[in-house]
């Protein structure tokens, strides 16, 4: 478990008539950002999304940088970024930037998509997803090397060039994805898996077995949805609304399914969504459990704070998690 980071994971969400601007929002949550560096917490996420009202961060790359420059210490990465609407030759230049700015300390955590007004918008074809997925890594791999890129595909095409500067340390491509094809996408050319709320751990290490690869040197990067108080019951019940905008949001643009309703109370929301409602001792077995059970998990991280939720709620809940939770697991 020593090796085990602990980390949080942002969206940079602002919904509500009330809501702060978002110069304030944003400089609150790098605030929070550099208090929980100093209290203990050993990564921070960022994910991406396009086009939402409520102002889900298109830029996690322009943020992560900001972070980058009030950090020492803390690894940065995406969970994740939208690779099929970028164009992977900028994805690379950027990223490869990042790794050179914070001196190894950044990832690139990418996933397939799934709204079709994203792919319509950035003039991609969402029934191109897997072709644009496997050609970026590839394209970005390449990149990476400072040699000449020279990649011919069904979506890109690049000659002889090449991308300067190159990191000493180059970021690893994390993937995401739930279901089995997604999964076997990642153990077939993903540095890592990006989970989230536990599913298909087994899917991939499964899938590495299968695909020829080494499942003890399989990578887990573990978004977890648990909410993580004294009083996880109460807390649930003052978080309600930024609960049910998040979940709903998912729900609507399909992550859930089809045909899935959303939710009118939040107790069905947590019953039947990502959610677990845990205190400090549960919270303890049940992170100890999932690291025993998947020694390939190298990072654990929670969501800072809900979409609306003032950044200094997410920070009460931050420090119980530093000082009740942390300790126990190293």
């Amino acid at each position: 478990m020593a090796k085990t980071r602990f980390g949080l994971w942002y969206d940079f969400r602002n919904p509500g008539p009330d809501a702060p601007p978002f110069e304030a929002l944003y400089g609150d949550i790098l605030d929070q950002i550099v208090e929980a560096e100093n209290i203990g917490f050993d990564s921070v996420w960022m994910t991406e999304h396009h086009f939402v009202e409520d102002g889900y961060t298109p830029s996690p790359l322009v943020l992560a940088a900001a972070i980058g420059a009030r950090t020492r210490r803390m690894h940065i990465g995406t969970n994740l970024m939208v690779l099929p609407i970028h164009n992977p030759i900028r994805v690379a230049e950027d990223a490869a930037t990042l790794a050179i700015l914070t001196n190894g300390r950044f990832d690139l955590g990418v996933s397939i998509g799934y709204r079709e007004e994203e792919f319509e918008a950035f003039d991609r074809n969402i029934k191109h997803r897997p072709s644009l997925m496997e050609e970026a890594v590839e394209v970005i791999r390449r990149a990476w090397t400072g040699e000449p890129i020279n990649f011919e595909g069904k979506r890109f095409s690049y000659g002889p060039i090449a991308v300067s500067p190159v990191p000493a340390s180059p970021p690893r491509i994390l993937i995401g994805g739930m279901g089995p094809p997604a999964i076997d996408r990642v153990a077939r050319i993903g540095d890592g898996f990006l989970s989230t709320a536990g599913i298909g751990h087994d899917l991939y290490i499964e899938a590495l077995e299968k695909n020829g690869r080494d499942p003890d040197a399989g990578a887990i990067i573990a978004g977890n949805w648990a909410i993580i108080a004294d009083d996880p019951e109460a807390e649930m019940h003052k978080l309600a609304p930024y609960i049910l905008h998040q979940t709903n949001c998912y729900i609507r643009w399909g992550v859930f399914g089809p045909d899935a309703q959303e939710f009118t109370s939040v107790e069905d929301a947590v019953a039947n969504g990502f959610y677990e409602l845990w205190d400090a001792d549960k919270a303890v077995e049940e992170i100890s459990g999932l690291l025993s059970a998947y020694p390939q998990i190298e990072d654990v991280h929670f969501w800072a704070q809900f979409p609306g939720e003032p950044v200094t709620s997410g920070t009460r809940r931050m420090r119980y998690i530093a000082e009740k939770v942390l300790p126990r697991l190293r």
